[in-house]
């Protein structure tokens, strides 16, 4: 089954304590992308970057059989650029600027080939574009949502039609209680669902992710890394990651729903163990397995 997915290409500056990259791939679509393609489905990529974008980059996401017939390249314009840095605990990280450019005004129409996609994941990206999109493929059989804090900010009406029309929403445990005002996140997601997703599904950093509807609860735990280098990205790379499963089995029942966190996890924790996609570049699907009997055994009692 196919996987369209729609969000940010971009050009990251990160800087940690111990090491700084300028220019390097970033964005929610890309991570998603990249994330996605471990599990052989085709994965179409919608986004937006500048002339200045380093056709390497491209390149290296056609190696991973991404489809980027969606992707536009605006002659004279400048890509989206964004710079982080973090802590010593990796839990704070300060935003040191945000480059919209290309972004600011992109309104992509998608080609005929993308709209019998079955599987929509919308990466982080202004709502009102998500909502375009929603309207643009006309029978999903999945439609999944990411935001931030910034969307529940300064769009929130867009942003409340957005989630409406979504299967899933999947945001972090801070985003979720300022979407809601709610302290506590059973609370949080109980109103979430109220406002129409069948599910949501809370990111909490190193302490995993839970799964929450009407008639059920799932956590799934994080992988445990004594090595953390950069996690720009790891949250895009667990939902990535977790539609790639779903589209590979083509099946959203329950059990599957727990298993696509599962893989999810596991593929955001190669993520973190290099800047950018640089780990993934090496990463071997014998590998993923690997590290998801671990999970499986750590939980089992």
């Amino acid at each position: 089954m196919s996987i369209l997915i729609v969000g940010t290409i971009t050009l990251d500056t990160v800087e940690t304590p111990t090491k700084k990259v300028e220019d390097v791939l970033g964005g929610s679509g890309a991570y998603a992308a990249v994330a996605a393609s471990f599990f052989g489905n085709p994965v179409r990529l919608v986004g937006v970057v500048g002339e200045d974008f380093p056709h390497t980059y491209t390149d290296f996401l056609q190696t991973r059989g991404i489809d980027l017939e969606g992707l536009t390249r605006v002659q004279d314009g400048k890509s989206f650029r964004w710079g982080g840095k973090y802590t010593d605990d990796f839990n704070i990280r300060d935003t040191l600027f945000t480059e919209l450019n290309v972004v600011a005004d992109f309104h992509p129409i998608l080609p005929d080939s993308y709209k019998d996609t079955s599987y929509l994941f919308l990466a982080n990206d202004p709502p009102q574009l998500q909502l375009s999109i929603i309207e643009q493929v006309p029978n999903p059989k999945l439609v999944v949502c990411d935001t931030m804090d910034f969307w529940i900010n300064a769009e929130r009406e867009a942003l409340d039609k957005t989630i409406e029309r979504v299967d899933i929403l999947i945001l972090n445990d801070s985003e979720a209680k300022l979407l809601t005002g709610e302290s506590n996140l059973l609370k949080a997601a109980q109103e979430i669902l109220r406002y129409g997703p069948n599910r949501v599904i809370i990111k909490k950093g190193e302490h995993g992710a839970i799964s929450i509807t009407e008639s059920s609860f799932f956590s799934a735990p994080a992988y445990p890394l004594e090595n953390v280098v950069d996690p720009t990205g790891a949250g895009d790379n667990f939902a990535g990651g977790f539609m790639g499963y779903l589209a590979s089995v083509d099946n959203i029942s329950e059990g599957s729903i727990r298993k696509a966190m599962m893989y999810g996890t596991v593929i955001a924790s190669f993520n973190i163990e290099d800047f950018s996609i640089n780990r993934q570049k090496s990463v071997q699907f014998s590998e993923i397995e690997a590290r998801y009997r671990e999970l499986q055994n750590a939980v089992r009692f």
